[in-house]
């Protein structure tokens, strides 16, 4: 059945809604609804309107860079290749009854423990909530529907998450996504740093999860979100700083694991290139 102009209209504006709204949340989701969204109405004005929505996604700006060279299903192909060598190369490094640590919600990770589960690898999961926007929820959702074990723990004890009461680690491997890959680290929903920082001094392996895609040599601006996500009505002479994401610097990074393996931050950069 061909989509009438005004139920296409309806379409872009929702997709262009949710995306905005963080309802379309994790760079491929986004990148994957972008692009159809653009396929609705290809022209350069959809194209602006798109990027507007989340400047901070660089594998949506590469998606839609591709769109005049490349058919919707050929990109949308591309996720789908990409995410099952990741899983294939993930699994490999989840050991008998590992405790694997994840912070907010990627896509990349999700369906690679989920891969790792229906393989017959025995494992749990540990998680955070992500504040303020609950997506730590989303991936617990995603995982325990799979019959996978997960502990949720809030934000700030993150510690706690990660070491025992006797400063010894309790996980065995982080495993988190990214929004973009830069030359020197990656950039992630917020907390990230800070696990990264906590991973490093208990000598815990900390990994990328990400399609290649998400390279790029751009300054990618870090997002600041809407204050009442936060405090809704707050008092005003109070100063909310809520930023969505924030850089991982490559050293406190073991490997990124994407399409191309699992490699080290300077030889992945080798390949991507």
């Amino acid at each position: 059945m061909v989509m009438t102009f005004l139920k296409k209209k309806r379409k872009f504006k929702r997709i262009a809604r949710d995306i905005k709204s963080i309802k379309i949340q994790g760079a491929r989701n986004v990148a994957r609804q972008g692009i159809y969204a653009y396929s609705l109405f290809p022209t350069a004005k959809s194209k602006r309107k798109i990027l507007s929505l989340r400047p901070t996604e660089p594998m949506l700006e590469k998606v839609l860079d591709m769109a005049d060279k490349k058919s919707y299903k050929e990109i949308v192909k591309h996720f789908d290749e990409a995410q099952n060598k990741i899983n294939l190369f993930l699994v490999k490094l989840i050991g008998k009854n590992n405790i694997l640590f994840t912070h907010c919600h990627s896509t990349n990770v999700i369906n690679a423990l989920i891969y790792a589960k229906k393989k017959g690898k025995k494992f749990e999961v540990y998680n955070t909530e992500t504040r303020p926007q609950d997506q730590g929820r989303k991936t617990a959702k995603h995982l325990t529907r799979n019959k996978i074990k997960v502990t949720m723990f809030v934000d700030s004890a993150l510690d706690i998450a990660l070491s025992d009461d006797k400063g010894k680690k309790r996980v065995d491997k982080i495993f988190i996504g990214a929004d973009a890959l830069l030359k020197e680290g990656v950039i992630n929903k917020i907390g990230s740093k800070v696990i990264a920082k906590i991973a490093k001094s208990y000598k815990i392996p900390f990994y990328v999860v990400a399609d290649s895609w998400k390279f790029t040599n751009k300054k990618v601006p870090i997002e600041q979100r809407e204050l009442n996500e936060v405090w809704d009505n707050a008092p005003k002479k109070i100063k909310i700083m809520n930023p969505a994401f924030e850089f991982v610097p490559k050293k406190y990074i073991k490997a990124i694991i994407s399409e191309y393996g699992i490699l080290s931050y300077d030889k992945f950069l080798k390949k991507v290139r």
